[in-house]
């Protein structure tokens, strides 16, 4: 990888070192809870975030979620719907959200790093000007866009994921 490829891995690979720490030792118990009412777990922050990546970057290469193609919605309990990424969920449902075990939603952000690394070993220098149409977002924007997007709102989600991790087990979170 050479030119933008090498800076968007590594926040990629930042991102799921993160999610990884918040997940290591968690009390399965947690990982649904709450700090207050109408606010987001754990297991729904660390989900939504790997589904927005699964999403964005498949639209980008023009293929199927791996929700879809490796069957990642049965793990989760969820229906086989390539919009059910938590993009604009109420409250309702997001606190109707039940989270599988830790190492499924680990396994599953995995497979999503690896599906971008080969987005990014394949992705032409000059991809990051290229328009791309969102029909989840209903919108068109460069991909550099897009992937501005994605790891900021990773970044943004994994960071309250570790907050609320360290809200609920009284600072023992990475």
């Amino acid at each position: 990888m050479t030119g933008w490829q090498p800076l968007v891995r590594d926040l990629v690979v930042r991102i799921e070192q993160d999610l990884l720490a918040v997940l290591d030792g968690l009390d399965p118990a947690l990982i649904d809870a709450v700090a207050i009412d109408g606010t987001n777990s754990i297991g729904w922050l660390l989900w939504h975030l790997t589904r927005s990546h699964d999403r964005n970057i498949s639209e980008l290469r023009g293929r199927q979620q791996l929700w879809l193609t490796q069957g990642w919605h049965a793990h989760f309990g969820r229906a086989a719907d390539p919009h059910d990424t938590g993009y604009r969920h109420s409250p309702a449902e997001a606190a109707d959200f039940r989270s599988p075990r830790p190492e499924i939603i680990a396994n599953y952000h995995r497979a999503v790093v690896e599906m971008i690394d080969d987005y990014l070993e394949t992705a032409p220098a000059g991809d990051p000007d290229r328009l791309a149409s969102s029909p989840t977002l209903g919108n068109t924007v460069p991909v550099h866009q897009r992937l501005v997007g994605v790891l900021v709102d990773g970044l943004q989600h994994v960071g309250q994921a570790a907050l609320l991790c360290g809200i609920l087990r009284s600072g023992q979170c990475a």
